[in-house]
């Protein structure tokens, strides 16, 4: 319920949330600094034991990505800084506040009427999104939507999220909670990106080399989201809806790729601090992490005392070394979705030889395919570019 009740439109209510929430994370921040310094301790033991320079070495080896691509990932992020300040600075004058606050950035900009999406609604529009993706790639989606593929509505004992299980031999498998909203068919649309990617790598790989790296998983089903986004701007003529959708691009681009870098920032410099000796106690995460925010979300923003312990609850850091990951998935995706709307079948042609690559080569040299090479700075400088000029028409129209 946190997150809804950050989105709420009552500032009192959003305020009353935040505080609330991080109080009670403030009372355990001690057991739960343990905890997070006695996962980085583990990591750095498996590092040594099999000869890496440093956890991120080692945790990067796995999916066999170089460390210039995190290296490189953090500093175009922090060159594209001013825009995030920009975007603060635009959310802070829309809203009318005098001062931003933490709890300020997830109500949306722009109100919407509560219009619902059914579930049949919502699969026509994100067909209608992906139709640039070509007949076959459509003609496999339908299959999806047709022959069960899909858990679809909120059930007594299910899990709660969205997820896509890929499964060698046989159709891949989604899980949703569908409750008729705008994120919900994104989400839709995310979901069966995951699940498309399965099934070309699956149909096209043996066994052995049919499942991709966690690098590339985010790539296919964000594009999913942007070819969704793309299509629904180019067909709305109500500016308030427009606006809606912009805001909603808005932050998915602060959530996906500024966030997680700030993310992927704080788990390098904790894992450097412990290697370097330091120790890993409440007070220096929480000064760590409350810096970073003040960087990442500059002046204007109130960078409340309750936000340093935002990294107590975030529980992909257990992962090492994992979060990087969505940033780098989302600018590739931005710059692979961009390719095929502008290009068109070649480009389609290139993006299913990516989904059907699974393993078979490191998930860098997959996406050099496509044109796309992660350890230099322009996809993401690429990517911030299409924020700035979102953000510019968001500015011009509220």
């Amino acid at each position: 319920t946190y997150i809804p009740l950050m989105e709420n439109r009552d500032r009192r209510v959003r305020k009353e949330a935040f505080q609330s929430m991080y109080s009670v994370y403030g009372q355990f921040a001690n057991t739960l600094a343990a905890t997070f310094a006695a996962n980085v301790k583990q990591g750095s033991f498996y590092a040594k034991t099999r000869n890496y320079a440093s956890s991120r070495a080692y945790y990067l080896a796995e999916n066999e990505v170089p460390e210039s691509v995190y290296d490189n990932l953090v500093a175009a992020i922090q060159e594209g800084l001013p825009l995030l300040h920009d975007y603060v600075a635009v959310r802070k004058n829309v809203l009318g506040l005098d001062e931003i606050h933490m709890y300020d950035l997830y109500t949306p900009m722009v109100s919407r009427d509560d219009s619902r999406i059914p579930y049949e609604e919502a699969r026509e529009m994100v067909k209608k999104g992906l139709a640039p993706l070509g007949e076959k790639y459509l003609s496999l989606l339908q299959e999806g939507f047709d022959n069960r593929w899909i858990d679809v509505y909120e059930n007594e004992g299910k899990r709660s999220g969205a997820y896509s299980a890929g499964a060698f031999g046989t159709h891949p498998y989604v899980l949703l909670n569908y409750n008729d909203t705008l994120d919900n068919m994104f989400t839709l649309a995310h979901e069966m990106g995951h699940a498309m990617h399965s099934w070309y790598s699956n149909a096209n790989q043996p066994y052995i080399y049919s499942q991709y790296k966690i690098f590339v998983a985010e790539v296919a089903s964000t594009c999913n989201e942007i070819l969704l986004m793309e299509y629904l701007l180019a067909n709305t003529t109500d500016k308030k809806e427009r606006a809606y959708l912009l805001n909603h691009y808005l932050d998915s681009f602060k959530g996906t790729v500024y966030r997680q870098t700030m993310f992927a920032e704080f788990e390098m410099k904790s894992n450097q601090m412990a290697e370097e000796g330091e120790s890993l106690n409440a007070e220096n995460l929480c000064k760590l992490y409350y810096g970073l925010n003040q960087k990442y979300f500059g002046e204007d923003m109130v960078s409340d005392p309750q936000i340093a312990y935002e990294w107590a609850r975030i529980p992909h850091f257990y992962y090492n070394f994992y979060v990087y990951q969505y940033a780098t998935s989302f600018s590739a995706a931005v710059a692979i979705a961009h390719g095929i709307l502008e290009e068109g079948a070649p480009a389609v042609e290139r993006y299913k030889k990516f989904l059907s690559g699974g393993c078979s080569m490191s998930p860098v040299d997959l996406l050099k395919q496509v044109g796309i090479n992660m350890e230099e700075p322009k996809p993401i400088q690429d990517a911030l570019d299409v924020f700035g000029k979102v953000l510019d028409e968001i500015e011009t129209l509220i």
